[in-house]
């Protein structure tokens, strides 16, 4: 989806894996390529600009998907099995979701049904707001769909759109159990330390 005037537009790094550039279709049906301009595995975000007139875009507002509560109403736009524009609607089920896919597990939970094609299209509130981007599924699974918090990827976007990358910090810290050789090595009894 379009987030800003200058034709960026967010999505998930699944949809773009690989490529360097798009095709873009606007629902009005008018349709450009765009440049992929930065990617982030970690948080499978992405960003693609495009040139497009003016008139074709529409930024939609980003909302605080901090305030969201479990039960409030969302809708899902996407294009799942190719039926582009599709809407869904349905509430927040869960919020902070860790689903193991990853480091940066925060997952906002929507039963608004989210299905193979609906990958970075965006997840919005009563306020017509954005606040998460929907990126997943559970096989097998019904009424149950994922969202990247727009929250969690405030900086990301601001990074990928200045230097197409994510720079993270990253202390070299392991923490482990002291057991056996190691509280022998240090002279230490117990497990405490």
């Amino acid at each position: 989806f379009v987030f800003d005037e200058q034709g960026h537009i967010l999505t998930n790094f699944h949809v773009v894996e690989g490529a360097t550039e798009v095709e873009v279709d606007f629902s009005s049906g008018f349709k450009t390529y765009g440049t992929v301009i930065g990617t982030d595995l970690d948080s499978d975000l992405a960003v693609v600009k495009v040139e497009a007139p003016a008139d074709e875009l529409y930024p939609l507002p980003i909302g605080n998907s901090d305030l969201l509560r479990v039960g409030d109403t969302v809708i899902a736009i996407g294009n799942p099995f190719g039926l582009g524009g599709s809407v869904t609607a349905g509430i927040i089920s869960a919020r902070s979701r860790n689903i193991s896919a990853g480091p940066y597990d925060d997952f906002i939970q929507t039963d608004a049904s989210i299905n193979p094609g609906n990958s970075g299209g965006p997840l919005i509130n009563m306020q017509g707001e954005i606040v998460g981007i929907n990126t997943m599924i559970i096989a097998g699974g019904s009424g149950i769909g994922f969202a990247i918090p727009i929250d969690l990827t405030k900086d990301i976007i601001a990074q990928l759109k200045t230097s197409g990358e994510v720079t993270r910090g990253w202390l070299g810290v392991t923490i482990q159990d002291l057991k056996g050789n190691l509280a022998e090595y240090y002279g230490l009894k117990g497990k405490s330390g």
